[in-house]
């Protein structure tokens, strides 16, 4: 196949517009599982033009947040039709520049249009509430108004449900947007775009700007029109947002790393558990914030647990995600797999045992892209760095313990708290584990994978700041909440005083 074959390329989407950056360059995308294969050149934005963004999103506030709210669901509901049209299309789209499993891929998409139906429902309710008023004839009631313009950071491993999570709600509220893309993963970004311009999104509402953070990033966090940012990425750059964001006292809104551990009790049911443990690892080859990268065993099952794991992680086929019978594919880019390789040898360095996989498949079949075997590391100490620190990618590593205290202390000794799973039959243990799990989300018999679009989403300590995604708090973060009091009494009255 021809490296240009695939070649789509995409332009910034500024007030109604598509157009080529100030800078007059551009960068090539490639597949992750073929790297001879071109997937499109993107623009390579400076800060005016996101400067420009800005403006043309200024521009446009006053109008669309005047629209009342089901008009703006409406648009939605459109949006929704067409990704729907457009879904296998979109998915392939997330394979070929992001590398991930075409199931995963049509899961990702399914995922966005949930999130998409969902807030387009919320346009019809964006409940305030009414409450007494200590005051005599009088009306007391909150409303919701939108926060203003506001920038989307998202990052390459879910190029389109990420988006489409802040993207959907914040635009319901009624605010306007500059979407800023990972450099990774433009063209699932450009056509997301598309498919809300052909919605009849109004000119200004939704812009678009690709290219490397650096400069881009910052004027989005400077610049004193932008009111708000959701960011989700790396721990250490969301750390900085929060800083500088609240030193500008915008509102930030920042969905970081994980450290998730499944733990396996001796009652767990291992035809449930073991296949959890496999997909939350290795799915979407360990490129998850939400996947498991520790599983905690009790020591009656370990050995039974670990051969069978080890069978099933055997039996996972590696290779192109556009290929429908692999289960792991390539890692996203040369940067991630050299990451999963340094903390690989750093593993075994610290006196971890590798005891599956730890390769870079180089073989003619996987020559031209990013193919790593899933790993696994026992006999791992909760203070080496494998077991602290997140790695993304097929990284697992296991710990044997002797009771259910031991295997909670291990879980939450990590400086992330996003999600976390442990497999038991007796609701007893079930409900201690739930009660003193430290994440924002935890599950019992299921991996530590993903949530529900009208369930909160996000994590603890360095796993996140400010309020959570998706369910009615996803809401929050993109409106104000306004407290109204209407006085309709006939006469002069003396008001009372009070705090």
């Amino acid at each position: 196949m021809s490296d240009n074959s695939l070649r789509q390329n995409g332009q910034n989407y500024i007030n109604g517009k598509w157009q080529d950056s100030i800078s007059g360059q551009t960068y090539p995308i490639t597949n992750p599982a073929k790297t001879f294969q071109i997937v499109g050149e993107f623009q390579s934005s400076l800060p005016q033009d996101a400067e420009n963004a800005i403006a043309a999103a200024s521009g446009a506030l006053k109008d669309w947040a005047n629209m009342p709210a089901p008009q703006r669901g409406a648009i939605l509901y459109k949006a929704l039709d067409i990704m729907d049209r457009r879904a296998g299309e979109m998915a392939e789209t997330i394979t070929l520049e992001e590398g991930k499993p075409i199931a995963d891929a049509i899961g990702e998409v399914k995922r966005a249009m949930n999130i998409i139906e969902y807030s387009a429902g919320e346009g019809r309710r964006l409940h305030g509430y009414t409450t007494p008023s200590e005051l005599p004839d009088t009306v007391a009631y909150t409303m919701k108004r939108p926060i203003g313009v506001v920038a989307l950071i998202t990052p390459w491993n879910f190029p389109l449900a990420i988006p489409a999570w802040k993207l959907a709600p914040c635009l319901v509220s009624g605010n306007t947007v500059v979407y800023k893309p990972a450099s990774g993963t433009p063209l699932s970004a450009v056509k997301l775009v598309e498919i809300f311009e052909e919605a009849g999104l109004p000119p200004g509402v939704l812009n678009l700007i690709t290219g490397p953070g650096g400069s881009v990033g910052n004027t989005l966090v400077e610049d004193p029109r932008v009111k708000g940012i959701s960011f989700t990425g790396s721990t250490d750059i969301g750390t900085e947002i929060t800083a500088r964001g609240s030193e500008l006292l915008k509102k930030v809104q920042c969905e970081m790393g994980g450290k998730n551990a499944a733990i396996i009790l001796n009652d767990a049911d291992l035809e449930k558990a073991i296949p959890g443990v496999v997909q939350g690892a290795f799915g979407s080859t360990g490129q998850r914030c939400t996947a498991t990268s520790r599983v905690i065993v009790e020591n009656g099952i370990y050995d039974e647990f670990m051969e069978t794991l080890i069978i099933q992680t055997k039996a996972l086929s590696i290779g192109d995600g556009m290929d429908e019978s692999n289960d792991v594919a390539p890692l996203s880019s040369k940067n991630q797999l050299d990451t999963v390789l340094r903390y690989i040898g750093i593993g075994t360095e610290e006196g971890a045992r590798l005891t599956f996989g730890g390769h870079q498949l180089e073989s003619e079949e996987f020559a031209d892209g990013y193919y790593i075997e899933p790993t696994i590391f026992t006999d791992v100490d909760r203070k080496m760095r494998i077991a602290k620190e997140e790695i993304f990618g097929p990284v697992l590593s296991v710990f044997k313990v002797s009771n259910l205290e031991e295997a909670v202390n291990i879980s939450n000794d990590v400086d992330f708290g996003l999600s976390s799973s442990v497999y038991t039959r007796d609701l007893v243990q079930a409900y201690e584990y739930i009660n003193s799990a430290e994440t924002g989300m935890v599950h019992v018999n299921a991996p530590t994978l993903g949530g529900e679009v009208h369930l909160p989403f996000g994590g603890l300590g360095s796993s996140g700041t400010g309020q959570r995604e998706q369910g009615t708090e996803g809401f929050d973060f993109f409106t104000e909440t306004i407290s109204v009091y209407i006085d309709h009494s006939a006469g002069v009255k003396e008001r009372s005083r009070f705090i």
